[in-house]
């Protein structure tokens, strides 16, 4: 139960999270890894893993608390656009560190539990109790804000306001905190958060942010659903990374909305 209970979170937590960065930024392409948030995420995986100074799941939050702070102190000094750069640069930056750390495994087994928490998966192993109640708690808070600021992020991205550099670090720290509410628990999974929001950008004719959440929540919890029962009991006997599976699951869906937004 726990398991199905963390593929909703995802589903509705990466999509909501993906769907506030476009509002923030005014741009479809924006998505809730670019500013550093999953190389974070990885850095401190990696970290803990191969350390042994505390578990996978709390070195991930512990990393990406850290990151989602030091960004959102840069954001009270830089425009959007110089913003997106920045991410850029910091996330490629935490990257490399995390590979250094990968690339010096004391074991071979430290690697593999390692890489199978970074493909993304929904087991939750060594996931304790209280792993589970911190996560539920940020994702509690995450929603909350993004349901707080809908009205203020809709209006921005329409130009009706310019939202304050303080206003967009707060927006920025609490999409972090929505974040890794559950990639600390599951891995980061990509496309969720980028492409699902742009699949409903397709089928809305709205601006207002809330419809937004509402269809990229319905359509994320439904593709990794879907993903979820493929990647258990479809496998054919390999490991299936529920990233991986998951995008080659969605692009038939992707080419036959974006065709007919061209028609």
């Amino acid at each position: 139960m726990i398991n199905l209970l963390y593929v909703i979170l995802c589903g509705i937590a990466l999509p909501v999270g993906g769907v506030q960065m476009q509002y923030l930024w005014r741009n479809q392409l924006g998505d809730i890894y670019s500013l550093g948030l999953g190389s974070a995420a990885c850095l401190g995986a990696a970290a803990a893993t191969m350390s042994g100074w505390c578990s996978l799941t709390v070195g991930a939050f512990v990393c990406q608390a850290v990151c989602a702070l030091f960004v959102s102190l840069v954001a009270l000094r830089l425009d959007t656009s110089r913003l997106i750069t920045f991410g850029i640069i910091f996330g490629t930056f935490v990257g490399s560190l995390g590979t250094i750390v990968v690339t010096n495994a004391p074991s071979g087994e430290l690697l593999k539990q390692y890489y199978l928490w970074g493909a993304a998966n929904f087991k939750l192993e060594g996931v304790t109790t209280l792993d589970i109640v911190i996560s539920l708690l940020l994702f509690a808070a995450g929603m909350a804000c993004a349901c707080f600021c809908s009205k203020a992020l809709t209006r921005h991205y329409k130009g009706e306001i310019e939202l304050s550099n303080p206003a967009k670090a707060g927006i920025l720290c609490m999409i972090s905190i929505l974040v890794t509410s559950v990639v600390s628990i599951c891995g980061t999974i990509g496309f969720v958060s980028l492409g699902v929001p742009n699949l409903a950008r397709v089928l809305l004719k709205t601006k207002d942010i809330r419809k937004h959440y509402l269809l990229s929540s319905a359509m994320g919890v439904a593709l990794l659903l879907i993903t979820y029962l493929v990647v258990e009991y479809c496998n054919f006997g390999i490991y299936l990374p529920v990233s991986a599976t998951m995008a080659l699951l969605a692009l038939p869906l992707s080419i036959v909305l974006f065709k007919k937004q061209a028609m």
